[in-house]
């Protein structure tokens, strides 16, 4: 049969074949002998043969791996104007991933005039600064993570315009300019996870198994360390107040 040929079934046919369990000519046994001919009937083995049925009912037995074209290859396009690799990926999965890389960047973006900010001569913060450095790196890097993950599911990386910050001082009156600005980037963080749940969720209601088990392993986890992280630097702020005790604080971050 041609290897080619649309296969309707596959199936599953035993072959019976009778055959003695002693195979010494009857003339070697005794007449009482358990195994003689003239009291055995034959044993019934069977063996099984996968066969390939078609439409002309001709089967064949499959003794090796056969490629049989039943239209798999349609799902692969001709030309490579569309991506070859993408599969079962909806276009609301992909217009929200970028989504995502735009917030991730507009996050990082803050972060980085922060970094700016705490490393002024007249504000002379370098170990928040460093911290808002390594921070805006992050976020960038979840970005390209995002990118990534995007070409390998056969998706087009759209970049977005990011939105100029409004805050470029983060002096406060009352709570000082570091404390300020780790409330503020306190509330991007949990910001930044709203939009990652709202992302997990757009791949549960596309049913994309994938892009669930990437968001979850990729980013879930590690964006409600972050979260703990600096609430926990949150407080440490507001228990030592401004002055020179944050002065000390930051010699604590630049080590």
């Amino acid at each position: 049969m041609n290897i080619l040929t649309p296969v309707n079934t596959l199936e599953i046919k035993p072959v019976v074949s009778l055959a003695p369990r002693c195979q010494r000519p009857a003339t070697a046994r005794p007449a009482g002998s358990a195994c003689a001919l003239t009291k055995r009937s034959p044993q019934r083995t069977a063996r099984f043969v996968v066969s390939a049925s078609s439409d002309t009912q001709e089967t064949t037995a499959l003794t090796g791996l056969v490629f049989q074209s039943s239209g798999e290859l349609d799902k692969v396009p001709s030309t490579s104007e569309a991506s070859l690799c993408r599969d079962r990926y909806s276009p609301a999965c992909e217009a929200a991933l970028n989504d995502q890389i735009n917030v991730e960047y507009n996050v990082s973006y803050i972060y980085h005039s922060m970094y700016a900010y705490f490393g002024r001569d007249n504000v002379a913060l370098p170990g928040i600064a460093k911290y808002f450095k390594e921070a805006s790196d992050e976020e960038r890097g979840h970005a390209e993570k995002l990118m990534e993950y995007q070409n390998h599911r056969g998706g087009k990386v759209v970049l977005q315009t990011l939105t100029p910050s409004t805050i470029t001082e983060f002096e406060h009156a009352d709570k000082g300019d570091a404390l300020y600005a780790m409330e503020i980037a306190l509330a991007l963080e949990k910001l930044n996870n709203e939009k990652l749940l709202s992302l997990h969720q757009v791949a549960v209601d596309n049913d994309d198994p994938q892009m669930t088990d990437f968001i979850e392993g990729e980013f879930l986890e590690d964006q409600m360390k972050a979260i703990y992280e600096v609430s926990h630097m949150v407080s440490e702020l507001r228990r030592i107040g401004k002055g020179h005790a944050v002065w000390d604080w930051d010699k604590h971050l630049e080590e």
